[in-house]
């Protein structure tokens, strides 16, 4: 009788093992697809090529009187690739100015430090196409077959396997501060003379994301609204104008044109978070580039760290004092000079007495 009752607690506790794994693995699948989910939702970051309301790696032109706020840059062009603006150097030679932009003028060769931040903006660009491209699970696909016009258009995923238009007519965009856009387009975006973007019910030209895999031409007199993240050409039209960010993976082409850089608040409505935070990074697993998440309640010294499972060092994020607000930091294993293995690697995250550590998963 002893040994029957030792057996059938064995069998008893293989059989509640098998069962604990095979709802633990159920479990961890759904968490997986719902925090997918949720990443849709989050914005796409542009590290510093946010700094940026014209980035283009081969051309920045313009004829006509353009008028830009925010600073421009391109790389790995030089300056004499910025045409039309009569550029006057800074006696650093680290940037120049123009009577055409309210901000400053950055090339590939100017002084130091401009170039390695010229490359990184480049970078960070690039991460941010990449990211806003590769977010799956679209709200919609192929809304209006292509056209868009006269649409009310809600916060969300937006995905077409071709181009989009928008007509004279226009477009709104309608959503809350926070809400955030992201619109995925396989071919052209072309808006047409006189078409205006309309924001409502607080919506913000700043999380509003236009990924474009062909170019993107603004026609005249158009009123765009959104960052644009354009794998070639962005031109715009006479008079056209911009709220938002041009980014180019080739060149930004302008005529007699007003951009202004959208304004950015790291505290929704004005409230700070309430707690301290460290999201986990997305995507995870990934290659070559990641983003990590986090919120401060209160302005804070902060230090965010990426190690090996040995424990070293492999990048500094973050180094200094932020204000209370919610931040995202992208990670891209392209830059710098360490060269990372595929693995598990773990970020830390340490703000006055708040530390949390969290592991992401590097896939070559």
């Amino acid at each position: 009788m002893e040994i029957f009752m030792k057996t059938d607690i064995r069998n008893s506790t293989t059989v509640l093992s098998r069962w604990a794994r095979f709802f633990g693995a159920i479990l961890a699948v759904a968490l997986m697809v719902h925090a997918t989910a949720l990443s849709q939702s989050t914005t796409v970051t542009l590290g510093t090529a946010g700094n940026f309301v014209i980035l283009a790696q081969t051309e920045i032109s313009t004829t006509g009187v353009t008028a830009i706020t925010g600073d421009i840059g391109v790389s790995p062009a030089a300056a004499s690739f910025i045409t039309g603006f009569d550029l006057i150097a800074d006696a650093t030679n680290v940037f120049s100015t123009s009577s055409l932009v309210t901000g400053k003028i950055y090339a590939s060769n100017y002084a130091p430090p401009t170039p390695n931040n010229m490359t990184a903006a480049i970078t960070d660009m690039q991460t941010a196409y990449t990211d806003a491209a590769g977010r799956n699970l679209p709200d919609s696909i192929e809304l209006g077959a292509g056209n868009i016009t006269s649409k009310t258009i809600t916060h969300g995923l937006y995905k077409w396997s071709t181009g989009v238009q928008i007509s004279a007519a226009g477009v709104t965009i309608s959503g809350s501060a926070t809400d955030i856009w992201i619109f995925q387009v396989a071919g052209n975006l072309a808006v047409a003379n006189g078409a205006i973007v309309t924001l409502s019910g607080g919506a913000k030209a700043s999380n509003i994301f236009w990924q474009v895999a062909g170019q993107a031409t603004l026609g005249t007199t158009a009123a765009m609204k959104g960052n644009i993240l354009c794998q070639t050409q962005i031109a715009m039209s006479t008079g056209a104008t911009l709220d938002g960010r041009a980014l180019a993976q080739t060149a930004v082409t302008l005529n007699a044109n007003t951009i202004k850089s959208p304004a950015v608040t790291s505290v929704p409505n004005g409230v700070a978070p309430q707690k301290f935070e460290l999201s986990q990074n997305y995507p995870n697993p990934f290659n070559p580039s990641t983003v990590i998440s986090y919120q401060l309640p209160v302005n804070s010294q902060v230090t965010l760290k990426v190690y090996n499972v040995l424990g070293q060092e492999v990048a500094t994020l973050v180094s200094g004092r932020q204000e209370a607000g919610s931040y995202s930091v992208p990670f891209n294993t392209n830059k710098g000079t360490r060269s990372l293995s595929s693995g598990v690697y773990i970020y830390r995250l340490e703000s006055g007495s708040f530390i949390s550590v969290k592991k992401l998963v590097l896939v070559r």
